[in-house]
């Protein structure tokens, strides 16, 4: 007798996920040796990747019954601004501290080499309103996790954390998951 051929399941990618990343531009140590940063400049100049990526986005959230979009200073303000207007729903900036001129909530964060700290509108958002939280990548997850946290103080409650680009070999898209926030990346780096 031989025995049943167990084949393990295999997860397979969006057609779109191989597209995107072949648009994303990667500079070697940059901000500093070691770092491979992943450029999106090249999916915003090109007209026809970027309407595509957009659409990615507004097909997948176009039912959600969403309030409004949040997006992460700066990056997030870029891809977070377009997908709110295209969706018909309001626009919210998670700012970097002391950029916004009103009441604001603030939520202190740790990187790999110090803190930061991003601020919100005291009155962003109205209790209950459920809000899609738009970043441009999620590396260490910090910032992601922060932003979710300043709407949750405020009452908004967040549907769905996207973005980009997922470097899961830093680990911030299992850290976002752990805090309970789902989360959708349209493409990743892992092992490129």
């Amino acid at each position: 007798m031989t025995s049943p051929l167990i084949v393990e399941p295999q997860i397979v990618e969006p057609p779109y996920a191989g597209y995107i990343r072949s648009r994303i531009r990667t500079v070697p140590d940059w901000p500093q040796q070691g770092v491979m940063f992943r450029d999106i400049t090249p999916l915003l100049q090109d007209p026809k990747t970027f309407r595509v990526l957009v659409d990615i986005f507004v097909h997948r959230y176009m039912d959600q019954q969403l309030d409004v979009v949040a997006g992460v200073d700066a990056r997030g303000f870029i891809l977070g601004a377009v997908v709110a207007y295209e969706l018909n729903l309001g626009f919210v900036p998670v700012r970097k501290k002391g950029k916004l001129p009103f009441d604001t909530v603030a939520e202190e964060y740790e990187l790999e080499y110090g803190s930061a700290t991003v601020e919100l509108h005291a009155d962003a958002c109205k209790a209950g309103d459920r809000v899609l939280l738009i970043d441009d990548l999620v590396a260490t997850g910090g910032t992601m996790i922060a932003a979710a946290n300043l709407l949750k103080r405020i009452g908004a409650n967040v549907v769905e954390a996207a973005a980009i680009v997922d470097l899961p070999e830093l680990g911030g898209s299992n850290l976002v998951r752990q805090q309970g926030i789902e989360l959708f990346t349209v493409c990743d780096f892992a092992g490129h």
